[in-house]
Order: structure tokens, then C-alpha cells, then sequence
């Protein structure tokens, strides 16, 4: 006799399972709404800005190809051109060829970058500190990591083009943090 799981009936719009997903869903986009509009009010920058940012600045080197910072930040390829093109114009971040494939361009990450990162991480993670941990009870957070992390594992990892173009690039140091 063969011992099977029990398989878990099929989804429907009025599933009580589905509590939890659109818990999620609404408070990602309440947390971000807010987490974007005090990054405009305190230093004039967007919420996926300061993410294209951060995602530049912990690359090595500070620098990335242009199709991997699509899929960290989840923007499209002409997304992430448009944003870029803007980022270029305040001296924020700089296009460069890729250092092993002339043909792929990166986004390098300039000083003055920095700096206005730096500047606006103490916002972005008090806006964490208030709208996220605030709430979230300390002992629910090893459990709510876990979970996250095995909803990103199952849906993979979105990269198409895993090469690192700064082969000889070291991890920036002292970049700020608070995805």
C-alpha cells in the first residue's frame, strides 16, 4: 500500500488561504508607498531610486550590468535605462562598457552617489524601523524570514545573466543597507 500526501484542494477567490497573501501584498505597497514618499520629502530621491542605488553601491566594485540591476531591482531593461538616464543627469551614478564585455554596459555608482545614499539610508531605515519592525512582533521575524526566503527560492532568481563583469572588484565597504 502506497502512502501519499494529502493534496490540498484547488485555490478559489474566496479562499480563506488566501488571507495571508493579500495581507502582503497590501502592506508592501502601504510600507513602500511611505518608505518612497519620506525619501522625497527629506532628499528629493524616489524609493526605486534609492534601491537602484543601494543595489549599485553593495555590488562589487560598485558597479553592475545593466540586465542584472533590472532583475535586483525588478524594473524592465528600458525601465532601468529610463532611471539610469536620470540617476546619470544628478551625477548620481555614471554608464561605463563593461569591464569584461565591451559589449554590456554597467552602471557605476559616483562618489556623489554615495553620499546621497549615505544621506538618505538614515531616513529609509527609520522608515523601516517605524513601519515594518514597529509592528512585527520580534518573535515573528525568524518565522516571517524563513518564509520569505522560501517564497524568493521558489520563484528562483530572475537572473539571466549571472556573469560579474568587475572580476577583479573587492565588496564595497560601509554601504548602507535596509532593502
Amino acid at each position: 500500500m502506497t502512502v501519499s500526501e494529502p493534496v490540498a484542494p484547488p485555490l478559489t477567490a474566496r479562499d480563506p488561504r488566501l488571507a495571508p497573501w493579500r495581507a502582503f501584498l497590501v502592506a508592501h505597497a502601504r510600507v513602500s508607498r511611505r518608505l518612497d514618499e519620506e525619501l522625497r520629502a527629506e532628499h528629493n530621491i524616489s524609493f526605486a531610486e534609492y534601491d537602484t542605488l543601494l543595489t549599485i553601491a553593495q555590488a562589487p566594485g560598485r558597479r553592475i550590468r545593466m540586465g542584472q540591476l533590472a532583475q535586483e531591482v525588478l524594473l524592465s531593461k528600458s525601465g532601468v535605462t529610463r532611471l539610469i538616464d536620470r540617476l546619470v543627469g544628478d551625477g548620481l551614478v555614471e554608464r561605463s562598457a563593461c569591464l569584461a564585455d565591451a559589449r554590456g554596459a554597467e552602471a557605476v555608482l559616483t562618489e556623489r552617489g554615495l553620499s546621497r545614499l549615505r544621506a538618505a539610508s538614515r531616513t529609509h531605515l527609520r522608515g523601516i524601523s517605524e513601519h515594518f519592525l514597529a509592528v512585527v512582533e520580534p518573535d515573528d521575524l525568524d518565522a516571517l524570514e524563513r518564509s520569505m526566503t522560501a517564497v524568493v527560492r521558489q520563484a528562483g532568481s530572475g537572473r539571466d545573466d549571472p556573469a560579474d563583469c568587475a572580476p577583479d572588484a573587492t565588496e564595497a565597504s560601509s554601504v548602507p543597507g535596509g532593502r
